[in-house]
C-alpha cells in the first residue's frame, strides 16, 4: 500500500471511532487532509462549527486565514497535511480535554508516521503542549524545535499561535505572518542537515 491508500485505510477506521464522548455530539469526525507526501504537516486543536459541517479541517475563518499564508509562502492546501489533536468537535468549540486529547492521540501518532512529514507546524497552545509539553508559546512561536517523540522518533516543530488568534486580535495578524514566512528557510535547513 502506499501513503495515500494506508491515510485512506486509517482515515476510514478513524471514521468508526467512539473512543470518548466529543463523538456523540458532533456531526461527523474529521480525519485530516492534503498530500501523503507533505513535506509539512500543520496541527491544530480540533473542528470547529464549519469543520464538522463539512468534513474537513480549517474550513472556517480560522482556515481561510491559514490558505492565505501558505499562498504568501506559495504553497497550497493540497500540498501540505492539515489535521488536528482532536478529530471530532468539542461541544461549543471548547478547549479540547485532556482525556479526548489522549483517545486521538494514538490517530495523529499514525497520520504521522505514514506520512513522515520533514516538520510539524503546531498550531496553537493546545496542539503546541501535546509535542512541546512545559512551554510557553509567546516564548517558542516562530522557532524551530527538533525533540524526540515516542513511536514517532526525531521529529522538527515550529511553533505558531492558531490563525484564529489574528481574527480576534489584529496585532497577532502581522506577527503570525511573519513568523509563517520563516517556514521556507526551516525546511531549506532541515533538507540540508539530512
Amino acid at each position: 500500500m502506499n501513503k495515500q491508500e494506508q491515510l485512506k485505510n486509517l482515515n476510514d477506521r478513524m471514521m468508526k471511532c467512539s473512543q470518548c464522548a466529543l463523538r456523540s455530539g458532533c456531526t461527523q469526525v474529521v480525519p485530516g487532509e492534503g498530500s501523503a507526501d507533505a513535506e509539512i504537516m500543520f496541527i491544530g486543536e480540533g473542528p470547529g462549527q464549519k469543520e464538522d459541517e463539512l468534513g474537513r479541517p480549517f474550513v472556517g475563518a480560522a482556515g481561510k486565514f491559514l490558505d492565505e499564508m501558505l499562498g504568501i509562502i506559495n504553497l497550497k492546501r493540497e500540498e501540505v497535511y492539515i489535521a488536528n489533536i482532536v478529530k471530532c468537535r468539542p461541544p461549543q468549540n471548547r478547549d479540547p480535554l485532556p482525556e479526548e486529547a489522549a483517545a486521538c492521540w494514538p490517530w495523529l501518532l499514525s497520520q504521522i508516521k505514514i506520512i513522515q512529514p520533514k516538520l510539524i507546524v503546531t498550531l496553537g497552545r493546545h496542539s503546541m503542549e501535546r509535542f512541546l509539553p512545559n512551554q510557553k508559546i509567546s516564548q517558542i512561536h516562530g522557532r524551530a524545535m527538533k525533540r524526540e517523540v515516542d513511536k514517532i522518533g526525531k521529529q522538527v516543530f515550529y511553533t505558531l499561535y492558531h490563525p484564529a488568534a489574528a481574527l480576534y486580535n489584529g496585532s497577532m495578524r502581522e506577527l503570525l505572518i511573519k513568523d509563517f514566512k520563516r517556514i521556507p528557510k526551516v525546511i531549506e535547513k532541515i533538507k540540508e542537515a539530512i
